[in-house]
């Protein structure tokens, strides 16, 4: 799906996949990649990915529902999905916002995540939920 915003089309549907291609996202991206990330955090760190932000209703499983797998950690709340064929992170339901998914800003068909330059590191160490 396309929208015009005044004479440039901006592609407002995305397609994300794991690395062998089981499981397929569709999101809705209407105003591009926001809050691209990395985290600190004893997870993110080893993970290693770039994740951006999308709300619940913009994510949608397409395919490889089945495949998916769930890790929590930690307090639990997170729910980070991974493709069980190839291991691939493809997206989690943020701890710090419950009503957002974060995905993996490789699995983007078409994006290639080192030309968004520097990118916000958050701290996931002393995660916001955590401080009183």
């Amino acid at each position: 799906m396309i929208k015009q915003v005044g004479s440039t089309p901006i592609l407002l549907k995305h397609k994300a996949t794991c690395h062998c291609g089981t499981v397929e996202l569709e999101l809705t991206l209407p105003n591009g990649i926001e809050k691209p990330r990395r985290c600190d955090c004893s997870f993110c760190r080893r993970r290693g990915a770039i994740a951006a932000s999308v709300t619940l209703d913009n994510l949608k499983i397409v395919k490889g529902h089945e495949a998916l797998r769930l890790y929590q950690f930690n307090t639990g709340t997170a729910k980070h999905y991974f493709c069980s064929i190839c291991g691939i992170y493809t997206h989690h339901q943020r701890r710090s916002d419950p009503s957002e998914y974060g995905y993996n800003v490789g699995c983007l068909e078409g994006v290639n995540p080192f030309d968004l330059g520097d990118i916000e590191t958050s701290d996931g160490v002393n995660h916001p939920a955590d401080r009183k």
